[in-house]
C-alpha cells in the first residue's frame, strides 16, 4: 500500500455539449455562487484529456463533502469527472478519479505521471 499522499484540492469537470452549453454553465455559475470555488473557462473545444466540452471546478479538499452531493443532486444529467489534485495528474485523472453520471474515456496519454 502506498504512504499516505496528500489531498490538496480537487478538480470537478462538468461535461457537456452544444445542446447543453447553457445548462453547464448555469450549474458551472451557480456552484461558484454558492461554494468558494474557482470556476474555469468554459471549454467549446476538447482540452487536455477530456473527451468532451468542459467546465473545471477547482476547490479545497473541506469542500468535498458539501460540493459533491450539491453536483450530484443537481447536475440535471451532465457527466461530471472528480478527482484528487496530489502533485501526479496520472495517477489523480485515471487510478483516483470518480464519475458522477456516466464515465468517458480519457486521453491519458497528455498527462505527467511525475510528481510535482
Amino acid at each position: 500500500m502506498d504512504e499516505m499522499v496528500r489531498i490538496s484540492g480537487y478538480h470537478a469537470h462538468v461535461y457537456f455539449d452544444a445542446t447543453t452549453l447553457e445548462q453547464a454553465r448555469a450549474l458551472c455559475e451557480d456552484a461558484a455562487k454558492r461554494f468558494p470555488v474557482k470556476m474555469g473557462r468554459v471549454h467549446e473545444r476538447l482540452v487536455g484529456p477530456h473527451p468532451c466540452w468542459s467546465c473545471q471546478l477547482a476547490f479545497r479538499a473541506d469542500l468535498f463533502a458539501d460540493l459533491v452531493p450539491w453536483l450530484m443532486l443537481n447536475r440535471g444529467g451532465l457527466d461530471v469527472l472528480l478527482h484528487p489534485i496530489t502533485g501526479n495528474e496520472l495517477r489523480d485523472h485515471r487510478d483516483c478519479a470518480m464519475w458522477i453520471g456516466r464515465s468517458h474515456v480519457l486521453d491519458l496519454s497528455v498527462l505527467d505521471d511525475a510528481e510535482d
